[in-house]
């Protein structure tokens, strides 16, 4: 059962990770590349949605900062070194 956990929560980084990456290119609508952003959107936000709720964006003047996925991913480090992984 823990090495199942491992491997759920190291996939599930790695499209956390695909999907920061896939933010900073934003999608044509229609594209390929939209579905599949889309789809990424789709696993992931479940997840980030209440931590980004409970921990707003950091405002850096024009921009913002969402630190959900940082804050995700220290979660699934601590649950990964809690299980042995």
């Amino acid at each position: 059962m823990a090495a199942l956990l491992c491997i759920a929560t190291a996939l599930y980084m790695v499209v956390l990770f695909v999907r920061i990456l896939m933010s900073w290119f934003l999608p044509t609508p229609g594209t390929a590349y939209a579905q599949v952003f889309e789809a990424f959107v789709r696993v992931t936000e479940p997840v980030l949605a209440p931590v980004r709720s409970a921990l707003p964006p950091v405002r850096m003047g024009a921009a913002a900062l969402d630190l959900s996925p940082i804050v995700v991913f220290l979660v699934l480090i601590i649950v990964r070194k809690a299980i042995g992984c």
